[in-house]
């Protein structure tokens, strides 16, 4: 594996942490908008959709480094979690396995970052095991009626469009779930108010309820029964390229703290000098380069369409609890300056948490892990 980025890899880097940092400061509640255009114009919105569709058409690795550009930026890792989700959970579903008129319709809307994509697939019974859901989806004729309500859907309450998956035959187990693009105008489909959250609070997340919801049978995402296959390959996005932006701010905390240790002085030299602070920094660089090498092992892999779910999990791991830890360590040497809300220590430390939760838990990725072992 060559590491040297090309020179239009690393402009594409620079110039998505510039115009991230160019956005405004972000005002309280969601994100508006106005800074999802921003970013569309940026071209965050489209970078690995095919360029017939109006995206860059960015492979694995490529993206994966200006997504890292985008959390290296002092935005606001809501907005970018709602931006990403909807490239990695919405937009690639529908360029990979949707059919030719669904892809001429949404894509071009979706990456000109018209329309706000969302994914519809956790239940408040099936979380991890998300293939243990209720909804429900049968076809009538020309068209196919959804039941059911999903939960935590991201960018919910804004998006124009859903994948939403559903079992069309309990029979089969996982093997019987579909997925489905839904307009949100779609008859029957109803979206919750925003609930509060603990992390990435500016990306607004919302029950969506289906009843007898009334969709094309066009809006069927590859064949029936492939939504799990739909899912695994939106996971595979998710995993590296989105987690990629943590990276970026993991790097983005490192630099924090050396400046603050340098510039903080305690009992007559700079807190650099006590060696226990220091050493928590070298640790901090430590994990953020071996997540790194990680994820771009994996990246490179699906770039060849080899088999990486052993490397897509274990890069998932690593990102995501190299971040908490990131986060913990920024809080301690910080100390009493981090727990002002003004200095972002505390909401960075949120953002972490959630990292370890969604797109399959730390615990999850373990299980994979020890699977892919053989045990």
């Amino acid at each position: 594996m060559d590491f040297d980025w090309t020179e239009q890899e690393n402009e594409e880097y620079n110039r998505m942490r510039l115009g991230a940092d160019a956005l405004p400061c972000p005002a309280p509640g969601y994100f508006t908008k106005d800074e999802w255009k921003r970013y569309a114009e940026l071209g965050v919105m489209g970078l690995s959709v095919p360029r017939r569709y109006g995206g860059a058409g960015r492979g694995f690795l490529q993206t994966a480094h200006a997504a890292e550009g985008l959390g290296r930026s002092g935005t606001d890792m809501g907005l970018l979690f709602g931006a990403l989700a909807h490239l990695f959970a919405c937009a690639m579903p529908i360029a990979e396995y949707g059919h030719d008129q669904t892809r001429r319709r949404m894509l071009p809307l979706l990456c000109e970052g018209q329309w706000i994509g969302a994914n519809a697939i956790t239940e408040d019974t099936a979380g991890s095991d998300a293939m243990a859901m209720t909804a429900r989806a049968h076809r009538v004729g020309d068209h196919y009626e959804l039941n059911g309500t999903k939960t935590f859907v991201s960018n919910g309450p804004l998006a124009d469009v859903f994948v939403v998956y559903a079992v069309t035959d309990p029979s089969l187990g996982h093997l019987g779930v579909s997925a489905f693009a839904v307009e949100r105008t779609a008859p029957g489909l109803t979206v919750g108010a925003p609930f509060a959250k603990t992390g990435l609070r500016r990306c607004p997340a919302s029950h969506v309820h289906l009843t007898r919801c009334t969709v094309p049978a066009a809006a069927l995402l590859g064949a029936p029964g492939q939504g799990a296959a739909i899912f695994q390959q939106g996971m595979r996005w998710e995993r590296t390229c989105l987690f990629a932006a943590y990276l970026g701010r993991t790097e983005r905390l490192l630099h924090r703290c050396i400046a603050h240790a340098r510039q903080r002085r305690q009992f007559g030299r700079s807190i650099a000098a006590n060696q226990a602070v220091s050493h928590r920094i070298a640790r901090m660089r430590i994990r953020l380069d071996a997540a790194r090498l990680l994820l771009w092992r994996a990246c490179w892999l699906l770039d060849r369409d080899r088999p990486a779910r052993l490397e897509v999990a274990m890069a998932k791991h690593e990102v995501a609890e190299g971040s908490l830890a990131a986060a913990l360590d920024t809080a301690r040497i910080f100390a009493g300056h981090g727990v002002h809300a003004a200095s972002g220590v505390g909401r960075d430390l949120d953002d972490a948490v959630a990292a370890t939760i969604f797109s399959g838990t730390c615990d999850i990725q373990l299980e994979q892990i020890a699977k892919e072992l053989g045990l």
